[in-house]
């Protein structure tokens, strides 16, 4: 059953390139921008990531942290952080089962839709945008902070 914006947002523990596990717990009391991206150095997703990690100031002025997951795996999330210069969690959902809970899972391809979450500071989804195709980004930082300012 996919998350849906007023419920409790799905748990999770994945590792991540910051060499450690991440939970949703790990953040209780902050708000969290959860993105899902299809894949690593791929071309839209070489845009979104970047430009949400570039405006990590302005995140953390709406006391929230952004997290990005896909099914890349650790490895490959240092390498592209390296290479674009993005400064925020990249989390691996190796089996989907993450982007699945939250109802972006596409299992015929083995990628996540491109989809944006909003977990309040109570652990609630209060904000949720999925993209109609993979390779749509529709949802720049400047809205999605508008979005923050809202909570």
């Amino acid at each position: 059953m996919a998350a849906k914006v007023g419920e409790k947002a799905p748990e999770f523990s994945l590792k991540s390139n910051l060499d450690k596990e991440i939970s949703l717990a790990d953040y209780t009391g902050k708000n969290i921008v959860l993105v899902f991206y299809p894949l690593d150095f791929s071309p839209v997703c070489s845009i979104q990531l970047p430009e949400y990690s570039n405006r990590k100031v302005d995140f953390e002025k709406n006391d929230a942290v952004v997290l990005g997951v896909n099914r890349d795996s650790v490895y490959t999330h240092k390498a592209w952080a390296t290479e674009y210069g993005i400064d925020i969690p990249l989390l691996a959902d190796m089996n989907g089962a993450t982007a699945d809970a939250y109802g972006v899972y596409l299992d015929a391809a083995g990628i996540s839709k491109r989809a944006v979450f909003i977990i309040n500071k109570d652990g609630v989804l209060s904000f949720a945008h999925i993209e109609d195709s993979p390779g749509d980004f529709t949802l720049p930082a400047d809205k999605l902070i508008e979005e923050l300012a809202k909570l």
